[in-house]
């Protein structure tokens, strides 16, 4: 009895040294995609690719967190959110590679959310102003580091420019549905689009019984999104012009997560994998991406050596 407990026992310890599949590796979340390169988060540090996920490399290797990066818009730097020193801040990096440059200061957490369409500046979201904090409002910070500079949208979660800088699409309030799917009460995602020239804001349209439309983004005239107004989040489109939503995928299995739009194509997370969605070609093709991380693992209780704690739920999971 001892015996089979004891191989019982060795057996489970050794199942995370084969869980990580190098070649198609799961877990890959916060994508951003600029014209030749992606880049992503996986075991809390970002990674780069080709577009077609080919030549990965690791960009980031601190102990902290790394999150949530943004290419500017000629592709040639990468915003992204680091927990490093205790707090959470706006970083920047150049996409080749180099040491991240800090650039917000303030203790409350700074979330990156892109760049001004001139790359001169990094948008932001925080509750530095909020003596609540049941919110937060949008900033931005010079890329060459400096005072960071309020604009005046009462208060957004998420945001990203038009690429003529006119218009801002805006998500007021963050996700509820993160703790409710399907949620349907009064703190529903809305977007809504803000005119920056004369405050005018404009609601994208939603179904009588409301939905939760997130992740805002321009290509061309249009303002993509993700929404759960059909039962599972997928993603959308909306005409200013004509005032249409329009659905462009349509899943029923596994969510549209984590999208972002960058060079006329958007790319996102499902299913553990991660994904390109051309407008154009109203087409997606998933993405066969493999990671050869020295994750850090523990078996039953000891490390193994030269491991960081943050990779040990993505060792087992993955």
């Amino acid at each position: 009895m001892r015996r089979s407990l004891a191989v019982l026992v060795i057996a489970l310890c050794a199942i995370p040294l084969f869980a990580v599949n190098i070649n198609d590796t799961r877990l890959l979340t916060d994508p951003a995609i600029s014209s030749d390169h992606i880049a992503f988060a996986y075991a809390n540090d970002l990674w780069v690719a080709n577009l077609d996920g080919s030549n990965v490399r690791r960009l980031t290797s601190h102990p902290g967190v790394e999150s949530g990066p943004r290419f500017s818009p000629d592709g040639s730097m990468i915003a992204f959110t680091g927990r490093y020193e205790g707090n959470t801040d706006v970083y920047v990096v150049p996409t080749a590679g180099g040491v991240p440059k800090r650039l917000t200061w303030h203790p409350l957490p700074d979330i990156v959310l892109g760049f001004t369409p001139d790359g001169q500046s990094i948008l932001y979201s925080s509750p530095r102003e909020v003596y609540t904090r049941r919110f937060t409002q949008l900033f931005t910070v010079p890329l060459t580091g400096g005072e960071p500079t309020k604009l005046s949208i009462p208060n957004a979660a998420k945001a990203t420019y038009s690429a003529d800088g006119g218009k801002i699409v805006y998500q007021p309030i963050g996700d509820a549905f993160q703790e409710w799917k399907r949620y349907r009460g009064g703190q529903v995602a809305r977007l809504m689009i803000f005119d920056v020239a004369t405050n005018a804001v404009e609601q994208i349209p939603q179904p009588a019984t409301r939905s939760n439309d997130t992740d805002p983004m321009w290509i061309g005239d249009r303002v993509y999104f993700r929404s759960d107004r059909s039962g599972e989040f997928n993603l959308y489109s909306y005409d200013p012009k004509t005032k249409q939503v329009e659905q462009l995928t349509r899943y029923s299995d596994w969510p549209v997560m984590k999208a972002t739009a960058g060079a006329g194509r958007i790319i996102y997370e499902r299913g553990g994998y991660l994904a390109l969605f051309d407008p154009a070609a109203r087409k997606d093709t998933r993405l066969k991406i493999g990671v050869s991380a020295d994750l850090a693992v523990h078996l039953c209780g000891r490390a193994i050596p030269g491991g960081r704690l943050e990779g040990e739920s993505l060792a087992h999971l993955s």
